[in-house]
C-alpha cells in the first residue's frame, strides 16, 4: 500500500481541495461500484466519444471475471480508485481489522490486474467515521466524497438524473454508477450531459 498520510476529518468534495493546481473550470466525473460486463464498457465507450476522463471506484471482488475491464479503465487514461472489497455499506460498523482487510485485498487485486497503485478511497454510501479516516489514512488512501449525487442508483430517471448532473459547477465531483444493477438510465443520462457540459466550458479531470 501507499505511505500513510495524515487523517482527515472530514472527506474531500471538491475538485480542487485534492488539486490546488486543476483547471479553474474543472469538474470530476467518479464512476462507483464496477466493474461490470455490460455497463463499464458502455460507459467507457461515451466517456471515449465524448474525449472525457473519469474516476473509476472498483469493487475488488468484481475485478476477477472482469479484469481486462480494469486494464481497459487504466489504459484509457482514467484514473481507478479503491471501493473496498466487498463493498459493505456502513463501514463505521466494521472493527479496524475489517477495514483493513476491505483496503489490503482491493487494493491487491487492482495492483495485481492493473499496475495502478491506488490513492483514493471512497467509503460505500459515504459513511464516514473516524475510525474510517484514520485506517484509510494508515494506507496512504484519501478519502473522496461528491458534490452532486443524481441517485443514479435508484433509477429515478433519465430526466431526473440529467437534472442533477445539469447543475455542476467548476470543482464539482460527481457521482454516477456503472455497477449494482441497471444502469440503462445513468448510459443514457451521460450521452446527453456530458457534451452539454463540456459546450459550458467545463473541464473533466480525474482526481
Amino acid at each position: 500500500m501507499n505511505r500513510a498520510v495524515a487523517p482527515r476529518r472530514k472527506p474531500i468534495r471538491n475538485v480542487h481541495e485534492i488539486d490546488e493546481n486543476a483547471p479553474k473550470k474543472a469538474v470530476a466525473l467518479t464512476i462507483d461500484d464496477g466493474p461490470h460486463p455490460l455497463w463499464t464498457p458502455k460507459v467507457l465507450d461515451l466517456l471515449a466519444h465524448f474525449e472525457v476522463k473519469a474516476t473509476f471506484f472498483v469493487i475488488g471482488e468484481q475485478i476477477g471475471d472482469n479484469a481486462k475491464l480494469v486494464r481497459r479503465i487504466v489504459e484509457a487514461g482514467h484514473e481507478i480508485a479503491n471501493h473496498t472489497l466487498t463493498h459493505p455499506i456502513y463501514m463505521p460498523g466494521l472493527s479496524v481489522k475489517q477495514i483493513d482487510h476491505e483496503l489490503v485485498e482491493a487494493h491487491k487485486r487492482i495492483h495485481e490486474e492493473t499496475g495502478a497503485v491506488p490513492r483514493l478511497f471512497r467509503a460505500p454510501g459515504g459513511n464516514w467515521s473516524p475510525k474510517v479516516y484514520k485506517t484509510i489514512a494508515k494506507h496512504g488512501l484519501f478519502p473522496i466524497d461528491w458534490d452532486i449525487d443524481p441517485r443514479d442508483w435508484a433509477r429515478p430517471g433519465v430526466a431526473h438524473i440529467q437534472r442533477h448532473l445539469m447543475r455542476a459547477k467548476p470543482g464539482d465531483i460527481l457521482l454516477c454508477h456503472d455497477g449494482g444493477g441497471d444502469r440503462s438510465q445513468t448510459v443514457r443520462s451521460l450521452k446527453h450531459v456530458l457534451p452539454r457540459l463540456k459546450d459550458r466550458g467545463l473541464e473533466f479531470v480525474t482526481l
